[in-house]
C-alpha cells in the first residue's frame, strides 16, 4: 500500500499535457472563458498605442510652467481642444497649451499635462496656478507593453482580465487546448438511476452525477457511460471502449477485494500497467491507477464505490491530473493551507485521514469547521457545502480546537 505522497507523485508523473500543436482548437474570444491558452500571444500594437493624457487638463511644455504658482501663474494661449479619439493638428509652441481630456493623444511639442483643478481659464487663455512634475499625467507609448514581445504566455487559464487584454490586442480568436475527455461509469448490481423506484438493497448511483460535475468544473468533457453491472464481459467491453475514446477513465466501485470486484483483473487482460492498487488514506484506500503503454495515452482511475471516498480521491488525485493534462502550466497542483481548527479532529493515526468541512472567515483569518454528523465514507449527506478537507498525517490522532491543521482546498470560499 502506497503513501499518499508516493501515489500522488506516480499519478502526476503519468500525466503528460496535451500537445500544443495537435490538441488545439481555435475559438472565438467570447467562447474562450476558462480555456487554457495553447500558444504564446504577441501583438503588433504598443500599449499605450501613443502618448496620451491620464487626466482632464491642459497639455503644455514643462519649461513654460515649471515656475508657476498661485501668486505668479503661467499664462498660456489655448490653441486646440483635444478629445479622446481626435488626432491633434497643432504643434504646441512656447507660450501655448491645448485643452485635453483623459485618453486623448498628447499633441506634438507638449510633454506634460496640468490637471484642470490647478488652472483657471479665461476665454482662450489658461492660468497655470501650480507647477507640475515633468511629464506628469502623460502615459507614454509602449510603457505598458512593447509590440513584438510576449503579451500572454501559453498554459494559462483565460479569465476576464486575460480576455480583456486579448480584445485590446485585437485577437478576436485564440488557440486553446481542447478539453480533455473523461469517461465515467459506475459498477455494481445494486446501482440504479435517480428516476428508478428503489427496491430493497438498491442504491441510487450518485457518483456518476458528482464525478461528471467535478469533471466539468475541472475544464474537461465528461463521456457518460452509465451503470455497468457486475458482469466481467460487460465491464471489459465498457473499459475497452472508454480507454479508446477518452484521455482519462473514471470508474467507481469494483476495485476492492470482494468476489465481484473485477476491475483490476480486467485491466490486466487489457495489457494495462497497474501502478497503484491501494493508498494509505482514509477515506479512499482502494484506488487503482493504470495506463496502457502499448496502446494509447489513457490513464485509468478505479475509484472507490463509496460516495465520499470517490470524491475525496477525485479531489486529491484526479482533479490535479485533469488540470495538468489540460495544459495548465502552473497552479494545477493541489492547494494546501495551514489554518486553525474550530473543532476537535480525531483519527486513528494508521492512515492519512481526510475530514471534510468548511473554511470560514473568522476575525480576519480562516478557520476549519468540521461537518456535522458522522464522518464515514458512506455518508454523502454532510458532504454538501464542503469546501475543504482537513488532513491528519499518519501517526497523528488529535487536533485540538484552536490548533493549526493542514487543509486541502477543494472549492472556492
Amino acid at each position: 500500500m502506497l503513501s499518499v505522497r508516493d501515489a500522488a507523485e506516480i499519478i502526476f508523473n503519468l500525466v503528460k499535457p496535451l500537445d500544443a500543436q495537435r490538441d488545439i482548437e481555435i475559438v472565438d474570444l467570447l467562447a474562450a472563458s476558462d480555456r487554457v491558452l495553447a500558444n504564446p500571444i504577441t501583438s503588433q500594437l504598443d500599449f499605450p498605442h501613443w502618448d496620451n493624457s491620464a487626466m482632464d487638463g491642459y497639455a503644455v511644455r514643462y519649461e513654460d510652467v515649471q515656475q508657476a504658482n498661485a501668486q505668479q501663474p503661467a499664462i498660456l494661449e489655448i490653441v486646440e481642444e483635444i478629445s479622446a479619439g481626435y488626432q491633434p493638428k497643432t504643434t504646441i509652441q512656447s507660450g501655448q497649451a491645448a485643452r485635453i481630456f483623459t485618453g486623448a493623444v498628447i499633441p506634438a511639442g507638449a510633454d506634460t499635462v496640468v490637471m484642470q483643478e490647478r488652472t483657471r481659464r479665461e476665454e482662450n487663455r489658461v492660468f497655470i496656478q501650480a507647477a507640475p512634475q515633468p511629464q506628469e499625467f502623460v502615459r507614454h507609448k509602449a510603457s505598458y507593453y512593447q509590440a513584438g514581445s510576449q503579451l500572454l504566455p501559453a498554459g494559462i487559464k483565460l479569465k476576464a482580465a486575460e480576455i480583456a487584454v486579448l480584445a485590446a490586442a485585437q485577437c478576436p480568436q485564440v488557440q486553446v487546448y481542447r478539453r480533455p475527455r473523461v469517461a465515467i461509469f459506475s459498477t455494481g448490481d445494486e446501482l440504479v438511476t435517480p428516476d428508478t423506484p428503489l427496491q430493497p438493497g438498491q442504491i441510487v448511483d450518485s457518483n456518476n452525477y458528482a464525478l461528471a460535475t467535478l469533471v466539468k468544473e475541472s475544464g474537461a468533457e465528461p463521456l457518460l457511460l452509465g451503470i455497468v453491472k457486475d458482469n466481467p464481459v460487460a465491464l471489459q467491453e465498457t473499459i475497452a471502449y472508454a480507454i479508446a475514446n477518452a484521455d482519462i477513465v473514471l470508474s467507481s466501485g469494483g476495485v476492492s477485494v470482494g468476489e465481484y470486484d473485477y476491475v483490476d483483473k480486467i485491466l490486466e487482460t487489457l495489457n494495462a500497467k497497474i501502478h497503484i492498487r491501494a493508498v494509505e488514506m482514509t477515506p479512499g484506500k482502494p484506488l487503482t491507477v493504470a495506463n496502457f503503454p502499448n496502446q494509447n495515452s489513457a490513464i485509468y482511475f478505479g475509484l472507490p464505490g463509496n460516495p465520499v471516498s470517490a470524491l475525496v480521491t477525485f479531489w486529491r488525485f484526479v482533479q490535479p491530473a485533469i488540470t495538468k493534462l489540460a495544459g495548465l502550466a502552473e497552479g494545477w497542483e493541489p492547494i494546501f493551507l495551514k489554518v486553525r481548527s474550530h473543532d476537535e479532529l480525531r483519527a486513528n493515526g494508521k492512515r492519512e485521514t481526510y475530514i471534510w468541512g468548511r473554511l470560514n472567515l473568522v476575525n480576519g483569518g480562516y478557520e476549519f469547521h468540521k461537518a456535522g454528523g458522522s464522518q464515514i465514507s458512506g455518508n454523502l449527506i454532510n458532504l454538501a457545502q464542503t469546501n475543504a478537507l482537513a488532513v491528519l498525517p499518519v501517526g497523528q490522532t488529535l487536533i485540538s480546537p484552536g490548533e493549526e491543521v493542514q487543509v486541502l482546498l477543494i472549492a472556492s470560499m
